[in-house]
This record gives structure tokens, C-alpha cells and sequence, in this order.
């Protein structure tokens, strides 16, 4: 038998078999032939793809855990099942009601999401007690979070804690009714009626914004994500001495964490103007600090620090997510918008005597709840006080890339919303944009004269009221 027949197949007398590949040459040119491999792309005159930015997360998260659960004996499911125990998840929908409002619909395949956040204000948990005192369990933070349905860009929107609103009835988690207010209250009273329930109920019946999930965080949590973190770089513009509250900040830029960075984002009246929608302007300042440095190279090259910031942020965490799955990819999404992308606003206001100290929403505010609800971006009227997760604790611009394509901020979010009714606000340039008060609210001109940055953003007697470098 000839070398020939030895190599032919035996369904086909005769046939001369291919040539098995036995060196790694040969192996390599086989490959070529086949189109596979680099050689074979580059002779096809293919591109390889770009990679995500979001994947590119989610990558380097698994690889992190993987490369960490080898060297400590641990599985990844082990941290994963960890990380899903470790949350207090809690569906509130029995306590909502059945008048909540409806979501409007879109075209495409995702919807956009609006998260609730609420900061308790409780000093009975783990790592709360801060100042020896007790509260009832107010919401002192407040913030609504809206994801595009495009996922080319996101807003936070601050609810001041001080904004007078009358309280509508909310429920018990026995279907028990808690009678609605009769007067005015403080936007963080609903908290203490009836928990995030009431939160909820209340700013859904005042905005017409029906809410994807929401999420409850302590003081305990705080501090654990910022020491997570290994601190966040602040600027404190002046030293802070407030030996009534025993809050005691040296002026300058650094990274603070723990309970000195609990108390910063606390101060009130020893920094900016003592106003309370001031210090949530320090606060957005602050959380866009820590969405900025948890989107790092540095923070993703290190798994201890990426577990870390994980059981910070899942421990005893109160949501109605389904799982840490949900939330990990909303973190990737967030990476692909870019953190100048991702805006912190307050809602205007003015100055009420409805409450004490209070303050109470302007009529602005009808057209930036439209614009949520319609899936739109911020219009420059909105975006002229606009704090970015970019932007740095000095006052200038980070320089990171964008995730997202910048467009005009007044242009609907994609193709998604083109359907949407339109909407003056939505054409209104900032020239148009109305008069301000004597508050802060929306103007084309903030008070004391100082100009906006180009392209909108917090001005230098706004940074300066709220307490941030300039």
C-alpha cells in the first residue's frame, strides 16, 4: 500500500485525504487559508471591532474576580451569592397604591429607567452613629436618577429636604392607610410617616413620574463605599469650624474619607451660604467625585478595591433590585456614558414661608419634570447650574473621554423619543429661558452677575454659595 492509500479516506477509495497539519507551521498556514486567525483578517481586508467600553467593564470585573478567587481560594459564585445576600432587598409595590402613573412608551428595544435615592438620615444601624443624636428616620438626600433609554446619557435630580409639599396618603405594609397632610410639610417628613413607601408615593403624585427602582442608603453605607474607594478628592475652599456641631475641615484639595467625609458632605452652616439647596449642590459635587474615581483604571486594575466597594455598596443596601447582576449593569452603563455625560441638577426653587426655612418649587419645574418623562436631555435653562461627574473638585473640567456622543442638549435622546409630543422647552434657547429669582432658579444670568462657563455649568458665585472651590 502506497503512502497515498495509507493517508486516503476509507468511505472514498482512492481520494487523496487532506494533509493533517502536524507543525505549527503548518497549522498556522491552515489557518490563513481558512480566513481565521490574524493573518487570515488582515489578507480578508477586515477591521477588528472596536470593543465596547461597557464590555470592557464587565471584563475586567470577571477577570478581577476570577484572578482574586484563585489567589484566595475563593469561587467567584461564593462573592457573587455573597454580594446578593448581602442586600435587603424589598418590593414596596403593595405600599404604592393603584393610582401611580404610567409610563409613556417608546420605540426601540430598552426603556429609559428612573431610580429614586434616598439617604436615611437613621443613626440605628451599623457604623450611624455619628453625633450621639436620635432621629424619627428622615430622607435628608433625595435624588432622582434618570437613565436614557439610548443610553447615551444620564441626570441626577436633587429634591432639596427643606421643600414644602403637601403629603399624600401612603399605606402601611398591612394595607393600613397613613392619612394624607392637611398642611404643608417638609419634603423629608414622608420618610419618617412611612418609610421610602411614602418617599415614593409622594414624589410620584407630585411629579406624574412613575419610578423603575429605588435604593436606601445610611450613613454607615456612605462611609463604607468612600473608604472603599480609598477617599475622594474634595476642595474645601476656607476651613470649616463649627464647634456647635463639632465639625472642624482644613481648607484645601485632598482626599477625605470615613466619618471626615460623612461630616463634609453634612456641613451646612460654617461653609457656602448655609442653604440647604447648597449643600445638596456640594453633595452632587461630592457623588459625582465618587462616580468618577469608581470608573478609574486605578479602581478597575484592583479586585481587592472593586470587592471592596462591592460589599460596601450591597451591605444592608434596601432596594428593589432583583439582584447585584441588575445593578453591576448599571454601573457599565454608566462607564459607557462617560462621566461628563451624567449631570447633577437641583429643582428650582424659591425662598417659602409655607414651612419653616422651606423653600418651595417654581413653575420651571413642570417643564423639567416633562422633560424626564419625555426621555429628553437637559435644556441649556437646566443644564447653566449643571454639575458634571467629570468635572473636578476645583471647579475645571476632568479631561476623561466621554462614553457618549455629545449633541445638542436641547435634541431629543434618540430615535427613541422622536414620537414624544413636542415640547416648547425642548426649542427653548437660554436667551428665551426665564427670569430669576432671587433663589437660584433658572436664569440666563445667575445672581451677583457671574457669568456660566461655556457650554453651561455651575458659575463662580454658585460654586462659591455652595461651598466649592472656584
Amino acid at each position: 500500500m502506497t503512502q497515498d492509500d495509507q493517508s486516503a479516506s476509507p468511505g472514498a477509495p482512492g481520494r487523496r485525504a487532506r494533509r493533517v497539519p502536524t507543525s505549527r507551521a503548518d497549522r498556522r498556514r491552515l489557518r490563513g487559508e481558512r480566513g481565521g486567525g490574524k493573518a487570515g483578517r488582515r489578507a480578508s481586508g477586515g477591521r477588528r471591532k472596536a470593543p465596547q467600553p461597557g464590555k470592557v467593564v464587565v471584563k475586567v470585573i470577571l477577570a478581577s474576580l476570577v484572578s482574586l478567587g484563585l489567589a484566595t481560594g475563593l469561587g467567584v459564585v461564593m462573592i457573587y451569592n455573597n454580594w446578593n445576600g448581602n442586600i435587603a432587598r424589598v418590593s414596596l409595590d403593595d405600599q404604592l397604591g393603584n393610582d401611580r402613573p404610567k409610563k409613556q412608551k417608546v420605540a426601540g428595544p430598552r426603556e429609559p429607567m428612573n431610580i429614586l435615592v434616598m439617604g436615611s438620615d437613621s443613626r440605628d444601624c451599623k457604623g450611624c452613629g455619628v453625633d450621639g443624636e436620635s432621629t424619627n428616620g428622615l430622607s435628608d438626600t433625595t435624588i432622582l436618577f434618570h437613565l436614557s433609554a439610548n443610553r447615551k446619557f444620564a441626570y441626577g435630580i436633587s429634591i432639596p429636604r427643606d421643600t414644602a409639599v403637601m403629603r399624600p396618603t401612603c399605606y402601611e405594609p398591612d394595607g393600613s392607610e397613613i392619612r394624607a397632610a392637611t398642611t404643608y410639610d417638609k419634603w423629608n417628613a414622608a420618610f419618617s410617616y412611612g418609610g421610602p413607601a411614602c418617599t415614593i408615593r409622594q414624589f410620584e403624585q407630585t411629579t406624574g413620574i412613575p419610578l423603575d427602582n429605588y435604593v436606601v442608603v445610611n450613613f454607615g453605607q456612605f462611609k463604607d463605599m468612600v473608604n472603599a474607594l480609598d477617599g475622594v478628592e474634595v476642595c474645601i475652599p476656607d476651613d470649616i469650624d463649627d464647634d456647635v456641631r463639632n465639625i472642624h475641615l482644613k481648607a484645601g484639595t485632598r482626599e477625605i474619607k470615613g466619618d471626615e467625609a460623612l461630616t463634609y458632605v453634612r456641613a451646612r452652616y460654617r461653609i457656602g451660604d448655609g442653604t440647604d439647596p447648597n449643600r445638596t449642590r456640594r453633595q452632587q459635587a461630592f457623588i459625582g467625585s465618587m462616580i468618577n474615581k469608581a470608573l478609574t483604571k486605578g479602581m478597575l486594575a484592583r479586585p481587592d478595591r472593586i470587592v471592596g466597594f462591592m460589599n460596601a455598596v450591597t451591605s444592608g443596601l434596601q432596594t428593589d433590585f432583583e439582584n447585584v447582576a441588575q445593578m453591576a449593569d448599571l454601573a457599565v452603563t454608566a462607564q459607557g456614558i462617560g462621566a461628563d455625560n451624567i449631570k447633577f441638577i437641583t429643582t428650582p426653587w424659591a425662598y417659602s414661608d409655607k414651612v419653616s426655612s422651606g423653600i418651595e418649587w417654581t413653575p420651571e419645574v413642570e417643564k423639567l419634570w416633562r422633560l424626564v418623562l419625555e426621555d429628553k436631555r437637559l435644556t441649556p435653562e437646566f443644564l447653566k447650574d449643571a454639575l458634571s461627574a467629570g468635572d473636578r473638585p476645583d471647579g475645571s473640567a476632568s479631561g476623561a473621554p466621554s462614553g457618549g456622543q455629545p449633541s445638542d442638549p436641547a435634541s431629543p435622546s434618540d430615535d427613541a423619543t422622536s414620537d414624544a409630543p413636542s415640547d416648547d422647552a425642548t426649542s427653548e434657547s437660554a436667551s428665551d429661558s426665564p427670569s430669576e429669582s432671587s433663589s437660584g432658579s433658572p436664569s440666563g444670568t445667575p445672581s451677583g452677575g457671574a457669568v456660566n462657563p461655556p457650554g453651561g455649568g455651575l458659575s463662580t458665585s454658585g460654586r462659591e454659595a455652595a461651598g466649592l472651590c472656584t
